[in-house]
């Protein structure tokens, strides 16, 4: 595929995953300017090509730059790139949104579900920006930030209802170390993406409590089987929970050291507490803030999702790591779906 332009991207915000995405663009072609909300930072990308809040050892491609200034970042941008909390999206965006101009495609890289409205990424950013579905897409996959950082392969599927704007980001993405796929199924890219967290932090409090690859395996599949349900129920196709976005992203954030999900996950199996094991991981873990929400989501739309629904009870300290394991072992046997 040959891209008939140099893209100009802009990246909010200047974490691991940004910086990650940003580094991809970058190298895939593109001009990218990384919206940061600290001047030092934007001042070190720029001077140093370092990002030191999260990769200080990586040399940035000079074609990267920063801004503190949003309406500088926006300033004729092909795509706008989004990476803050899901939790925070809706504030930070509503702040943003003036800026985006007409013809920019918001690329979602957030993987959670909006507490008290339900919403999927792709869902808070046309309701707060005002853009039709169209110029919204999702980039979704088995993605840790260090790996690809480190120029190591990876895949992952681009989700957008316009096909022309999907090849659009992905020619603007293709590197010889990261390969994008494109889909139309925003719904089951951005489900898949949510409730794998939730499903590592299960596998990492396993690891934690001292249980081996049996279990861990078995959380991993059934995982899958419930965010099958889940995303099929609300108009997903069920092939996209097999693909990069589902089971891909699933195996990596559940098996990997790297992942967020699973280090807070083996925290608390460990015996740390919900706050011991937030202060311990320090970044954001988008399971411990969607789990509650993702169980909301299953309540009303009459799926079940037995995992999803430990960890929330666990999170919210309602059961203890025992009462969690026997919960999930002394279900009633029933056939494999």
């Amino acid at each position: 595929m040959t891209q008939h332009h140099a893209a100009r991207a802009a990246v909010f915000s200047a974490g691991s995953w940004g910086t990650a995405v940003g580094k991809i663009l970058a190298d895939a072609g593109s001009s990218v300017i990384m919206h940061a909300r600290r001047r030092e930072i934007a001042a070190e990308i720029n001077v140093r090509h370092h990002n030191p809040g999260y990769f200080p050892d990586v040399e940035l491609p000079s074609s990267l730059t920063a801004t503190t200034d949003p309406a500088t970042a926006l300033d004729g941008a092909d795509f706008l790139v989004l990476s803050v909390p899901a939790q925070a999206l809706r504030e930070s965006l509503a702040a943003w949104a003036p800026l985006i101009g007409p013809d920019t495609v918001i690329v979602s890289l957030m993987k959670g579900i909006e507490i008290g409205s339900g919403l999927r990424a792709s869902q808070v950013i046309t309701e707060v920006a005002g853009v039709p579905e169209s110029r919204v897409a999702v980039l979704s996959g088995p993605n840790l930030a260090r790996e690809i950082m480190d120029g190591q392969p990876a895949a992952a599927t681009v989700a957008c209802p316009d096909e022309d704007a999907a090849h659009r980001i992905q020619a603007a993405c293709l590197t010889p170390y990261f390969r994008p796929y494109t889909s139309t199924d925003v719904t089951g890219c951005e489900l898949g993406g949510a409730v794998k967290n939730v499903i590592a932090l299960a596998v990492g409090i396993a690891s934690g409590m001292g249980l081996g690859h049996n279990a861990q395996a078995l959380l991993i599949t059934r995982g899958l089987a419930e965010t099958t349900r889940l995303a099929v129920a609300m108009g997903a196709h069920p092939a996209t929970l097999s693909g990069l976005a589902g089971l891909g992203d699933l195996i990596a954030t559940c098996s990997s050291p790297l992942s967020r999900n699973r280090t807070f996950g083996s925290h608390l199996g460990s015996g740390l507490s919900v706050a011991e094991a937030t202060a311990a991981t320090r970044q954001t873990t988008e399971g411990v803030k969607s789990a509650q929400a993702i169980l909301a989501l299953a309540h009303a739309h009459d799926v079940e999702m037995p995992i999803t629904g430990v960890i929330s009870a666990l999170l919210h300290e309602e059961v203890t790591l025992d009462e969690a394991a026997s919960a999930l072992m002394q279900r009633p046997p029933k056939p494999e779906r």
